[in-house]
């Protein structure tokens, strides 16, 4: 099983490939697509759109996990970040892959166990998880490898998968899924 994380954003865009392993996850592809502010939005939309199509193709993942958007104070910033998640709920339809969506709370708990957990903890958790020695920067890139594991966590045996929409009424901590599937974790 191969999934594409995604961690959109409007001038850095992180992603990450990982497959589920019979002895646990690999790291299979990572990196950032880094983008100008001063290319105008349609092109920068353009290019993620690109790239996120030219990894689908020398891959061949078949889901993709995104996660889903976290509006702040600045209500432009979150209508740009509108339109890029909007150009790759469209790849991943046209490329006939199964989509889920995360909140950052819920890949947050899902990989530590705590929905408010700093990014370099996620980052840590990311590189245990995946056998990692070397620190993975920007964090653009731990946040789309963490939304892929978050997604392979819950569809292994006795995760929570949910429907179509990626959205859940409860999560579950990383504690829970490890005792639910001891045979899983390495």
């Amino acid at each position: 099983m191969l999934v594409l994380g995604v961690d959109p954003g409007s001038v850095h865009t992180g992603y990450g490939l990982v497959s589920r392993e019979r002895n646990g996850w690999r790291l299979v592809s990572c990196g950032v697509i880094r983008l100008r502010s001063a290319q105008s939005l349609p092109e920068r939309i353009k290019i993620i759109y690109d790239e996120l199509d030219a990894l689908v193709s020398e891959y061949g993942p078949v889901r993709l996990a995104l996660e889903t958007t976290y509006v702040n104070r600045n209500a432009q910033s979150a209508l740009k970040l509108g339109q890029v998640r909007g150009a790759i709920v469209v790849l991943a339809m046209n490329r006939g892959l199964v989509l889920h969506e995360y909140a950052p709370r819920e890949v947050k708990l899902v990989l530590t166990g705590k929905g408010g957990a700093g990014k370099g903890q996620v980052a840590y958790m990311v590189q245990h998880f995946l056998g990692i020695t070397t620190p993975l920067k920007p964090y653009d890139v731990s946040d789309a490898l963490g939304i892929a594991l978050c997604d392979l966590f819950c569809d292994a045996p006795g995760g929570q998968r949910r429907g179509t929409s990626g959205r859940s009424s409860s999560s579950r901590g990383w504690a829970e899924y490890v005792r639910s599937n001891p045979e899983l974790i390495v």
